[in-house]
């Protein structure tokens, strides 16, 4: 087994599974994109490293194992970190390889030299360079473990150039499978006669880990107990909408209800998340330590049970083992309750039928129309911004894994997440919905879908603003406005020149012929969307915002 250590490294790959990577092309990892071009790998090459690391965290999410970008040394870092820093915070595995100095030259502030562990130091679970060839294996395997394990997350593996060059003997590592903490018999017990005297609990499903025999046990055991289940935010691929015992998102704008009803309960069983400043409502939904309801929190990293709320019951486990010992539970279902019945009747009534708001597109009517039109498998891709509230309030996902965007709050994320979704999984739909300063952060890798001829939709909301920050600006200081206005291109214009598929949507009774048209093309397509900028959220216009922040200010 004597190679060189690029060779070292994508047979640690290959056996570890990886089938496809990103990349923006470097010299410093040479020797590695030489390596990789006899190996059965796709190889995606991206137009930015921002880009590509947003594809590989949004291969994570969709597989649960570790997505791989390649990229090269300082500014190529640094461009990525916005991916992993995604990755942190929405607990997806990921592994960003990033071409190093020669190890000669270290510490003379040599072309693009970084410390690499100072600067992902508090983005990624795990940085670490590799000076030794020989102990490839060894680091690669525990990378994915690292990455996989607990609670997943980025890590940055450094490669000096010189000793992706140096020839060694070495044995490769395993296969790596992360753990699977499962739950305590006894704290399942103590569980059961919870769930025995509980007469308004409610469960919020969050996080990574999960499989989609997990959600199905899940959907079981809800209907068994009369359980209403919240999703997380931007984690609605984990419970089906259509379930009768869906009760909606707990993120932002939740409907008052939900927020009642989890106020109001007498048993919250967290399973997965963290419950952090989006659901948490910037930490003022529960008490902190004391959550003020029965918590019972199931993680499968000990170190974030208790780290924010004090649980009544705290289970070390991964949702799946959690699932499964629940779908066994031996203890009496309820009889003669309504509880997720009403929960989802309140659901529905909220998430019926959007408002009616200045403008000629009604933006409201065209989601609907896409929640009536896309199959249940459809893929639905969006980075960060205002226009993201009508995703998560009037689409329906149904299917698992079905729903790719950043609960850090990343803009540009949805473009790039749609092209790495649809190129892993070419027969469903992949749609990206993105706002006008949302897109623009991450456009050029529709370069990308056109080069590679993958199909995504992007659906452009053009209000020409910064439409979240003009609404705290606003709320803030209304009448002042600074730094949030923009002038934007022709997007289908643009999408043309890249060698997809544009179209300009002015009207709502445009969309539905326009998106089909899109589809049929066999093109990355994108629709320009005109949006009146008084349109601001899915209820109140930007004028409504300014008058009662001006009537706030006069007292």
């Amino acid at each position: 087994m004597t190679r060189t250590g690029a060779r070292v490294l994508v047979d640690q790959l290959l056996i570890q599974g990886v089938d496809r990577l990103t990349c923006v092309p470097g010299e410093s990892y040479l020797a590695v994109l030489d390596a990789l071009h006899d190996a059965t790998v796709d190889v995606l090459v991206c137009r930015q490293e921002g880009g590509a690391a947003i594809m590989a965290e949004a291969a994570g999410k969709l597989t649960g194992r570790p997505g791989i970008c390649f990229v090269t040394r300082g500014p190529g870092a640094t461009n990525a970190s916005a991916g992993v820093h995604i990755a942190r915070q929405d607990s997806t595995p990921m592994i960003l390889f990033v071409g190093q100095i020669a190890r000669r030259m270290r510490g003379r502030e040599a072309f693009q030299e970084v410390d690499y562990r100072q600067t992902f130091g508090d983005l990624a679970k795990w940085v670490v360079e590799i000076d030794d060839a020989a102990r490839i294996p060894e680091i690669v395997a525990r990378a994915f473990r690292v990455a996989m394990q607990g609670r997943p997350g980025p890590v940055v593996v450094a490669l000096p150039e010189d000793m992706l060059d140096d020839v060694v003997t070495v044995a490769d590592a395993p296969r790596i499978e992360p753990s699977e903490p499962a739950p305590p018999p006894a704290d399942m017990e103590r569980l059961a006669a919870r769930l025995a005297r509980a007469e308004s609990p409610v469960v919020l499903v969050g996080g990574s880990r999960w499989r989609e025999a997990d959600r199905d046990r899940l959907a079981a055991v809800a209907r068994r107990f009369d359980l209403p289940v919240a999703n997380s935010f931007r984690r609605a691929g984990l419970f089906s909408s259509d379930h009768p015992n869906y009760a909606g998102e707990l993120g932002i704008g939740p409907n008052p209800a939900l927020l009642e009803r989890v106020r109001g309960s007498d048993l919250l069983i967290l399973i997965g998340g963290r419950l952090s400043e989006m659901p948490s409502q910037s930490y003022g939904l529960l008490g902190i330590p004391e959550p003020g309801v029965p918590l019972v929190h199931v993680h499968p990293d000990a170190d974030e049970l208790g780290r924010v709320y004090q649980p009544a019951l705290a289970i070390h486990s991964a949702p799946g083992p959690f699932c499964a010992a629940l779908d066994v539970l031996e203890t009496a279902a309820p009889t003669g309750t309504a509880r997720a019945a009403e929960a989802h009747a309140s659901y529905r009534a909220w998430s019926e039928r959007p408002a009616v708001l200045p403008g000629a597109f009604q933006y409201g009517d065209a989601m609907v129309w896409l929640r009536e039109r896309l199959p249940a498998n459809a893929v639905i891709c969006n980075g960060a911004g205002n226009f993201a509230t009508w995703v998560h309030r009037y689409y329906r996902f149904r299917g698992f894994g079905t729903q790719l965007a950043p609960t850090s709050g990343s803009m540009g994320y949805g473009l790039p997440a749609a092209v790495l979704a649809k190129r892993a999984q070419p027969d469903r739909i992949v749609v990206a919905l993105a706002g006008d300063g949302d897109v623009m952060m991450c456009v050029q890798e529709f370069a990308t879908a056109v080069q590679y001829g993958i199909a995504i939709v992007v659906v452009v909301l053009d209000n020409r603003m910064y439409g979240t920050i003009r609404m705290h600006q606003e709320r803030e200081y209304p009448g002042r406005v600074s730094a949030t206005s923009l002038r934007n291109p022709d997007f289908a214009a643009l999408a043309r020149a890249f060698g997809g598929h544009g179209e300009r949507v002015d009207r709502t009774e445009e969309f539905s012929s326009a998106f089909e048209r899109a589809l049929a093309s066999g093109l990355p397509a994108m629709l320009h969307c005109l949006v009146d900028p008084q349109a601001l959220t899915p209820t109140r216009t930007l004028d409504a915002i300014r008058d009662d922040a001006l009537a706030r200010a006069r007292g």
